[in-house]
This record gives C-alpha cells, sequence and structure tokens, in this order.
C-alpha cells in the first residue's frame, strides 16, 4: 500500500487488517512498513457441495470464503522521493517484495502534495495519479542505470544476450529474462545497439517493467466527503486505463470494529448488517451506525474489501482453487475444504500441486475435477473456484 502521507493509508490498512496501526492527522506517521493479513472474499464451494468446510487459514461466514493475503504499508511518499525527498528512497526499496500496488488516494481533494491537510477540493487529486507513476519509473530508472556503462561494455564485448545480462540485474524486481525480451521489443530497443541507447531508452525501459513487475490499483479513499464522487468520476475519464475503486476506509473500519465488539453483524463487502443485542449499543453509536448505513453501505458499500479483490482477481489475474486429498473433500487430517490456493489464472494441475506442496508435485499422478468428476490432463488450465482432488504415488 502505496501512496502520500494523510490519505487515509494506514486507516484502509488497519480497516483490511485490523492491525494496531498509528494513525493521525498529519505526514509521515507510518516511519517503518506495517505488515498484516487482509482477506480476499470469494463464494465458497462450500454452499455448491452442501458442506461445512473448515478453513486452515482465513474463515468461511455465510458461504464467503476469505482467503489470506499479506499486506504491507509503507511510509508515505512526496514527489521527489527518488531524490531523496520525504522520507527518501528507503521506503520505495520497501516495495520490493510487492506483487502488487494499492495507491491510496484522497479523492476528496483534501490533503496537498507534501501530505498536509487542505480544505476538501483544495488540491487536484489527479496529481497524486501522475506523481506516483513518476516517483515508480524514477525509482525504476535509478536501478537500472547503476552500472550502466560497465554492463554495456559487457554485453557488446562478450556479445551476450541483452535480455539475460540485464534481467540479471533486475532479478530481484521480479524481471525474468521472457519479460526483458517482450520490454526490449515493446520499447523498440531490441533492433538498436546497446552501446547506442541513451537515457530516455532506459527510462522508457524501466517504465515498461515497472508497469509490469509492480501493477497497480487505485484505492479512491474519503469517497463519502462531499465532493469525492465529481472527483472520482472525473478520475475514471481521464485515467481510463487505471482500475480506480472509490472506497472509504473509515466507514470501513468503524463498521469492522463494532463487528469485533458484538454490537453488528457485518460480513466485509456487503451492502448492509444486521444490528446484535441493541441494549448493548448507546444511542449515539446506533445513529452513526445508522448513517454508514444509509449514506455509505446503501449507495454501493466502503468499497474497501472490492479494492482487495479487484487487486487479486483483476490486476494480477489470479484465481482461488481448492485442494483436496479425496472425493470427500478432506485433507489426510479429515478436515473438509481446509484450503483455498490464490494462483495466476492459466496455472495448470501439474504447477498446482507443486504450489500445494513440493512433494506432492513430485509424486503426482492425476488430478480429478470433483465439480465435473472428471481426469483433468496434468497441463491442462484450471478454472476460479475449481476443487481439484490431487492422487500421487505416495
Amino acid at each position: 500500500m502505496v501512496g502520500k502521507s494523510n490519505t487515509g493509508k494506514s486507516t484502509f490498512f488497519k480497516a483490511t487488517t485490523l492491525a494496531e496501526v498509528e494513525i493521525a492527522n498529519y505526514p509521515f506517521v507510518t516511519i517503518k512498513p506495517n505488515h498484516g493479513m487482509g482477506f480476499v472474499k470469494v463464494a465458497c464451494v462450500s454452499k455448491e457441495f452442501k458442506v461445512e468446510c473448515k478453513p486452515r487459514l482465513g474463515y468461511c461466514i455465510d458461504n464467503y470464503r476469505f482467503v489470506p493475503v499479506e499486506l504491507i504499508d509503507v511510509a508515505g511518499l512526496v514527489p521527489g522521493a527518488h531524490e531523496g525527498k520525504g522520507m527518501g528512497n528507503q521506503f520505495l526499496n520497501d516495495l520490493n517484495q510487492a506483487d502488487a500496488l494499492i495507491h491510496v488516494i484522497d479523492v476528496s481533494g483534501g490533503t496537498n502534495e507534501k501530505g498536509e491537510p487542505v480544505s476538501a477540493g483544495g488540491y487536484d487529486p489527479a496529481n497524486d495519479i501522475k506523481f506516483l507513476e513518476v516517483e515508480l519509473d524514477h525509482w525504476y530508472h535509478d536501478i537500472l542505470k547503476k552500472g550502466w556503462d560497465r554492463l554495456a561494455r559487457q554485453i557488446q564485448q562478450e556479445h551476450s544476450l541483452v535480455q539475460k545480462v540485464l534481467a540479471k540485474q533486475l532479478s530481484g524486481m521480479g524481471v525474468d529474462e521472457e519479460l526483458m525480451k517482450a520490454a526490449l521489443k515493446a520499447t523498440e530497443l531490441k533492433e538498436k545497439a546497446v552501446i547506442k541507447w541513451v537515457d530516455g531508452d532506459l527510462f522508457r525501459l524501466a517504465s515498461f517493467l515497472r508497469k509490469k513487475t509492480k501493477p497497480m490499483i487505485i484505492a479512491a479513499n474519503k469517497i463519502d466527503v462531499a465532493g469525492a464522487e465529481d472527483n472520482y468520476d472525473r478520475l475514471v475519464k481521464e485515467f481510463p486505463d487505471e482500475i480506480i475503486v472509490g472506497c472509504s476506509s473509515e466507514s470501513e473500519l468503524a463498521l469492522k470494529e463494532a463487528h469485533k465488539h458484538g454490537m453488528i453483524k457485518y460480513i466485509p463487502g456487503e451492502k448492509s448488517f444486521e444490528m446484535s443485542d441493541e441494549s448493548k449499543i448507546s444511542e449515539k453509536q446506533k445513529k452513526g451506525l445508522e448513517f454508514l448505513k444509509t449514506n455509505v453501505l446503501a449507495k454501493g458499500g466502503t468499497g474497501v474489501q472490492d479494492v482487495l479483490n479487484k487487486a487479486v482477481f483483476e490486476l494480477l489475474e489470479h484465481i482461488a482453487v481448492y485442494p483436496v486429498a479425496n472425493s470427500k473433500l478432506t485433507d489426510k487430517d479429515g478436515n473438509v475444504l481446509p484450503d483455498c490456493f490464490l494462483v495466476p489464472k492459466g496455472t495448470n494441475a501439474l504447477e498446482f500441486a507443486y504450489k500445494v506442496h513440493t512433494d506432492i508435485g513430485d509424486n503426482f499422478v492425476k488430478a480429478i475435477n470433483l465439480k465435473t468428476k472428471q481426469p483433468v490432463a496434468k497441463d491442462a488450465p484450471l478454472s476460479n473456484n475449481d476443487v481439484i482432488e490431487i492422487m500421487t504415488s505416495k
């Protein structure tokens, strides 16, 4: 999770994880990255098979399966971060381990370029989308430039494959030879001698690689503030290639806390909630909850769960697959549907077996789709919400 200070990033993090983090209305509250578990929401196959599942990780409620994903909340970035401004490069480097980025912006326009609070509408949030992309591109560019003259000479003198040398240079950023080959083709650098590349060529290459290895979704936070919806509509038109989701992390956090304390029954991502024991709820709390029901949930929900789901299933193009050891839908210990794996779309049966466990992949014999009762070829891609029985030789 990235973005400027004071956009509600830490509130978003707490709303998704219920982790204890410091939240305040001033820049650079978050210094060291916070780690926590959020959950993506899928329709659990337990309903289809008429069984009660027992998740090993995550949880299931009303036939919705919540599958854990690790979230990292890094310190706020400001324009010029790659040059050391604000908290500088150390927090850009915290992003290395991320598969995707959730860019939290204040869509109400109530936070200026320095992360300082201003009156709602006093700042154009479009600037935040532009500045972060520039910062990340410069970050990749700076990494690519390190030792560039030496690398260029090495490639020229040894007649090395460009993609092989550069992929090794950027392997820590998730770049492999296939991706580098595609990048060279897309930027038309494949046909140009390396020794003739100029800085602009390196920047175009860095930008392409950044978009592929650190795809980004935009969480348009504070959507419940007056004037924010107009800004949201404008941003969607101005940035048609971006996934932009309106959300209110403050509302989600309030609902999660109310659920945690037994005031309401609230399922993340739903458009309403049920009151629990009203005798435990003060009139002030009741009014606050009714306000959220009428002014946030009834208008489409808090959007926080949508951000996580779209990040995993649309941006990263993953699917949910359930591995089981037998037709009774259990593991070897008898637990029903204990695991739900999030894997890239296109993952085949053998690759999935290896993701479950190396020994299962090594001893793979065959797989059966328990929805269709048909065998699955080891090189056949799996589909979302498949339940796969994996048979092994041991």
